[in-house]
């Protein structure tokens, strides 16, 4: 017993595969210097034809490969942990701290009130003692259907987190354990008739709700519970006062379930909003949080959750535990980042929603040098740490707090006045709130650059990917939702790129310079578009007049550029299909890779230049029954007119005509195309006209309403054809 006292409470292992790793990167770079030089070398002679187009390619080039060394600074120390979770309870089983959970949703039209109250549910059900567990769901709609809603999940909610914890039952969001069920037969009969009636509780709540999104909240309802008064005054979702409503405080007698067991804390929040004042979207929310919580529950973490993101995993809260509550290293440590995954995936990941690369990769390489980033859901962050208290090596963890979730007595009322003060505007007038207190206002991205900003305090972050996943989401499941939430996340990144917090310009050393570079590769992703669109035009049109942009296949140059290309496939197809990929998964990884850094990437440059005061835009979770079946054919949604499919559509059909129009010339034998020469160029295009085939179908085969109107196809295709004809008359 003595000896285990000892053993941290988590351990850390090194990437098996880091010195392969570390070699590509090196002989990579080396190819991507001699590739420069190529450039540099053989730069036409001035009134030679392509000369522009040649110093074109050497600055995407060079750009391209300086980008490259930030992400291979990524992969150059993934480290992955392990938890001891019994060793925690051993040691601190009495002494768990307090435990608040954030919840946001902003509109219960994208966000459906059932889906919201799913994942409450299963936050309220973790295993963990139920008196440290406190629940806020931040309501930006100010909706009384998510209200309503959120009264039917507190009063099944006694039914449940007993059920729950009675059985084990994993996961404990209602709505994924009813879906997940195969069979209801058991040699358990009591657990066999406490299901059938969990599930029937379920079933008419889930009604209730419904009908309720449809037709409105039920007058018996209204009349039944006081809280619904504090829409008398509500004038519209931008324009009211603060409505909160403790639903469940520890202390009371009604925060029992059917057991008689105290149900964590539930809290409605809808911060005041007034047309006037900018509210900051979800960091304003957070903040707004911060100090309503700190009047009710005070928990020393913070958990911090999007409203589709469910638990999948009651052990969680203790597995995060064991790195901030850890004797040796716990103190630095500010936030336990988890990874965020999605239970709509397809087996091939039509729309490469899956963020393997990112959660699988990324983040590991980023915790290898003490900073995985904050990415605004799944993570749990200590208090001290988002309220802007700077660490030092004085610092300790002190979970010794007895006046922590004492019970005493409460006047419901006054502590609901309270905290409704602290969500008013005029509590961050004059204030470090959104600058040096809480999330960080004026950017897009407020969860990296809240996270940076904890770091330059002195705190570590660590990212814990546990064997069971330990929250599941929905990802977007159409084309247009997936380009619009990349062009949101690119402006984004270059806000943060700019913004006083870029890491690569903080002059107190608290950043290591690996893990500045791992962020240059998350803040300027969206200047890779501009390299990339010269990469799918440019060498195309020079192939309509046998313009050779690449060394011929017989000289010695050919080798670098083959090595890059050869190189980063079979790293990237090996990648892929080690962390579970399929190879047709793979291939449409690349496809969206190609889609997303050419299109978002740079339409967010264009909006954040020409219209600063960017907008945030919730990804819709609901989707069409014909929508859906398409999705799970397979089958790439595109079904509107939009400027993204406009793009997209005119640069697949300008490589299909050059393409065309080079195979005529080599087998009609003209001598416009001298193949030797011209092989690299050739390969290219072939790829982007291979990899561009879903809107090919999309533009001539498909006739269901997800493919291209006509309008939008005639539009590309002229577009596409002007530009071939002028660029081979003309030039």
């Amino acid at each position: 017993m003595g000896s285990d006292e000892k053993k941290s409470l988590f351990e850390t292992s090194k990437d098996r595969a880091r010195h392969i790793r570390r070699l590509y990167a090196v002989s990579g770079f080396v190819a991507i210097c001699f590739v420069w030089a190529f450039r540099l070398s053989h730069i036409p002679a001035k009134g030679e034809p392509g000369q522009w187009a040649w110093l074109g390619l050497f600055v995407v080039e060079l750009w391209s490969g300086i980008y490259w060394v930030f992400y291979q600074a990524l992969r150059w120390n993934l480290v992955f942990r392990k938890t001891f979770p019994s060793r925690l309870s051993q040691r601190y089983e009495s002494k768990l701290p307090g435990v608040d959970i954030f919840v946001f949703t902003a509109d219960p039209v994208v966000e459906p009130p059932l889906m919201v109250i799913n994942t409450v549910l299963s936050g309220m059900a973790y295993d963990y003692p139920t008196g440290k567990l406190s629940v806020y769901l931040s309501d930006d709609a100010a909706s009384d259907i998510t209200f309503y809603a959120l009264l039917e999940a507190s009063n099944f909610a006694k039914h449940w987190v007993p059920f729950c914890k009675r059985f084990k039952l994993e996961p404990r969001s209602p709505s994924a354990f009813f879906n997940t069920l195969l069979s209801t037969k058991s040699h358990n009969h009591d657990y066999v008739k406490h299901l059938a009636t969990i599930q029937k509780l379920y079933e008419e709540m889930k009604r209730r709700i419904e009908d309720a999104t449809k037709l409105g909240v039920p007058s018996e309802a209204r009349s039944k519970h006081n809280g619904f008064s504090q829409w008398d005054s509500y004038s519209s979702r931008r324009d009211h006062d603060t409505i909160l409503q403790v639903v469940h405080k520890n202390e009371l007698h009604n925060s029992k379930d059917v057991k008689e067991c105290i149900l964590p804390t539930l809290v409605y929040v809808a911060r005041e909003k007034r047309p006037q004042y900018h509210t900051h979207y979800k960091a304003g929310a957070v903040n707004s949080l911060l100090r309503v919580s700190s009047t009710i529950s005070d928990g020393k973490i913070i958990l911090i959750l999007d409203c589709d993101m469910y638990s999948t995993n009651s052990q969680s809260v203790r597995d995060a535990l064991c790195f901030l509550m850890d004797e040796d290293k716990g103190q630095e440590i500010a936030y336990v980042q988890f990874p965020q995954y999605f239970d709509n995936i397809g087996k091939n990941d039509l729309y490469g929603n899956s963020l393997a690369e990112t959660m699988e990769v990324e983040l590991h390489g980023l915790d290898g040098f003490g900073g995985p980033m904050f990415i605004g859901t799944c993570c749990f962050l200590r208090r001290d740490a988002l309220y802007g208290k700077k660490y030092s090596c004085e610092y300790k963890n002190d979970w010794n707090d007895e006046n922590e979730n004492e019970v005493t007595e409460v006047n419901m009322h006054e502590l609901e006045e309270q905290a409704k003060a602290l969500a008013r505007l005029r509590c961050e007038k004059n204030t470090s709130w959104g600058k040096k207190i809480g999330a960080v206002y004026g950017c897009l991205v407020e969860d990296m650059i809240t996270g940076i900003r904890i770091q330059s305090q002195g705190w570590k972050s660590v990212y814990y990917n546990p064997p069971v996943k330990g929250f599941l989401g929905n990802a977007p499941t159409n084309l247009l939702h997936t380009l619009v939430q990349f062009k949101r996340w690119g402006e984004g990144h270059i806000q943060f790129a700019l913004s006083e917090f870029r890491p690569n310009w903080f002059v107190n050393r608290q950043i290591n310079l690996a893990l500045q570079m791992g962020y240059c590769h998350f803040n300027y992703f969206p200047t890779i578009s501009l390299p990339l669109l010269y990469y799918c035009i440019v060498p195309s049109l020079y192939l309509l007049q046998g313009i050779s942009l690449f060394p011929k296949i017989s000289s010695s140059w050919f080798i670098p550029f083959t090595y890059v290309i050869v190189g980063e496939i079979t790293y990237s197809l090996t990648e892929g299909l080690t962390k579970g990929s399929s190879l047709q998964g793979w291939w449409n990884g690349m496809r969206m890779w190609l889609y997303l850094r050419t299109n978002p990437c740079l339409f967010s440059l264009v909006s954040l230049f020409g219209r600063p005061n960017s907008s945030f835009l919730l990804t819709s979770k609901v989707i069409e029954d014909d929508a859906a079946q398409r999705y799970e054919k397979e089958i790439m949604e595109f079904g509107t007119s939009s400027p993204y499919f406009t793009v997209l559509a005119t640069l697949a059909l300008l490589n299909l005509f050059c393409l065309l129009a080079t195979l005529k010339d080599l087998v009609l034998g003209n001598g416009a195309v001298d193949a030797e020469k011209m092989v690299l160029q050739l390969l290219l295009c072939v790829v982007l006209v291979l990899i561009n085939f879903p809107l090919y179908e999309a533009i001539f085969i498909r006739k269901d309403k997800g493919r291209l109107p006509t309008s939008l196809s005639v539009k590309s295709s002229t577009l596409a054809f002007t530009a071939c004809i002028f660029f081979k008359l003309f030039n």
